[in-house]
């Protein structure tokens, strides 16, 4: 099931148009900083983009493993800002095998934590939504696809573990919305963490000014966009 952002979109003045092309240069909600938007794609950074691994037909890249961006660590805007450059955006993890890749990354190349694509709704337009309360458990979105991700509380439909992390901060199952309590900021953004509360490779929810590294993947909407509107590239 998709979650409809509603947000004020920007015109365009191209024959291919996109829900990931209306969103950029629009006033996002996902960002926690006024004035802040999505970035359109770079044709040129999308012809030369990083093919690190796949999944299922789409490209990846650690944004760490890319000698440019080695010691580069954003929040979670900018890291999507920063894939969607490359006609990419941060990497959502729908599926238990698809999950299972990206733990391994991790763990092979011992990342502390990355940010993925996933975000809580709880902004303009997630208002009365009863199937999105509560929030902590229905709320959750993965922002580059718009798809919801099930219960937060219970193990997915089709997997065989529930990949949020049972402790944290607050030693409580995850999303727990720890850092509230410290300093009233709200843990809206979807991280993994790698055994940061001796709990292993899991998710969690941060706040989503803390800077990481990212893995992006190949966005479908933003690789049609550009190559519809920069005829005879090579994606």
């Amino acid at each position: 099931m998709k979650i409809t952002l509603v947000i004020a979109a920007v015109c365009i003045a191209v024959a291919y148009a996109d829900p990931a092309i209306s969103q950029a240069r629009s006033s996002t909600a996902t960002s926690t900083k006024p004035g802040r938007f999505l970035s359109l794609p770079v044709p040129a950074k999308c012809a030369r983009r990083p093919k690190e691994f796949s999944y299922r037909g789409r490209n990846m890249f650690l944004s760490s493993h890319v000698p440019a961006l080695a010691n580069k660590k954003v929040d979670w805007l900018d890291g999507r800002n920063l894939c969607r450059e490359y006609c990419m955006d941060l990497v959502a993890l729908e599926t238990q095998e698809k999950n299972n890749l990206i733990f391994r990354v991790i763990q092979q190349n011992d990342v502390p934590y990355i940010w993925t694509a996933g975000r809580i709704c709880d902004f303009a337009g997630c208002e009365n939504r009863p199937d999105l309360e509560p929030k902590n458990v229905y709320g959750w979105f993965w922002s580059a696809t718009r798809e919801k991700i099930q219960a937060t509380n219970r193990i997915p439909q089709g997997w065989g573990y529930n990949p949020w992390s049972q402790t944290g901060h607050k030693k409580r199952p995850q999303p727990d919305n720890a850092e509230y309590d410290i300093n009233q900021t709200k843990e809206q953004c979807l991280s993994v963490l790698n055994n940061v509360y001796n709990d292993g490779i899991a998710w969690h929810d941060v706040a989503c000014y803390h800077e990481k590294p990212v893995i992006c993947e190949d966005n479908d909407e933003l690789l049609r966009y550009v190559a519809a509107t920069n005829p005879g590239i090579r994606l």
